[in-house]
């Protein structure tokens, strides 16, 4: 992409002669090159799963964390760079605190979303910051229409979606959940077709070993963290936790 954006990708408040914004377009290049994000909306539950790749062999199992607790009923997948992704989850987690103080109850799923888009969005508009490098799925538990899948792109776009999916194994993993009745799935069927999705999208010779952590939000909330191995992607846990 180098010199394809030249004297027009210097700052995200500069357009080219074709309407384009370079800085957007190389934040998600950012998402398209890192492990891949999935999230899928089953009968009773939505999943969210994220390809954890390993920098290094030294690295201690369950370091890597890239699916967070917002609310009781939310929580944040993020592809791309983990660390503009905590930035956004702790917005999230503040926007949630926020309405939950006024109001006197849980922030509305798409209230949310549209938040931490208009967040995201701002940081396309001046030119001393810029775009954040990530993609933040949000899953929750909306008490009307039960559970609900949201994803906020670099450039501040929010979508509502059945299923999703992101990063470096994306086209292979979307040909599969076309693929797959996500509706009529109970959520520890779908936890087990999202781990298997992910490590058959895998190039078992070139990519280096993963964690897939995943995370399912229900109608008691967010209910688990857990993180499985390449070895254990047909769905057996290998711990859990939350944050």
């Amino acid at each position: 992409m180098a010199g394809v954006g030249s004297g027009y990708d210097l700052s995200t408040t500069t357009f080219s002669p074709e309407g384009r914004v370079f800085q957007l377009e190389y934040a998600n290049k950012a998402v398209e090159l890192s492990g891949t994000v999935v999230g899928v909306v089953c009968r009773d539950a939505v999943v969210l799963a994220v390809e954890n790749v390993l920098p290094h062999r030294f690295v201690v199992s369950g370091t890597l964390r890239r699916v967070h607790t917002v609310d009781r009923h939310v929580a944040i997948a993020v592809g791309g760079m983990g660390p503009d992704g905590r930035h956004l989850v702790a917005r999230a987690r503040s926007e949630a605190e926020n309405y939950r103080a006024v109001y006197g109850e849980a922030i509305p799923a798409r209230v949310l979303a549209d938040r931490v888009a208009g967040y995201a969005h701002l940081y396309s508009l001046y030119w001393h910051v810029r775009p954040f490098g990530c993609t933040a799925v949000i899953g929750a538990w909306d008490a009307v229409v039960g559970a609900v899948l949201y994803a906020v792109e670099p450039d501040g776009s929010v979508y509502k979606y059945r299923a999703y999916a992101h990063g470096k194994g994306r086209t292979a993993v979307r040909t599969e959940l076309d693929k797959v009745r996500w509706a009529e799935r109970e959520r520890a069927e779908a936890m087990r077709e999202v781990a298997g999705v992910v490590e058959r999208s895998r190039d078992v010779v070139k990519d280096k070993p993963y964690e897939l952590e995943m995370v399912v939000v229900g109608e008691r909330g967010v209910e688990r963290i857990d993180r499985f191995t390449a070895a254990e992607s047909g769905g057996e846990r290998s711990g859990g936790g939350d944050d």
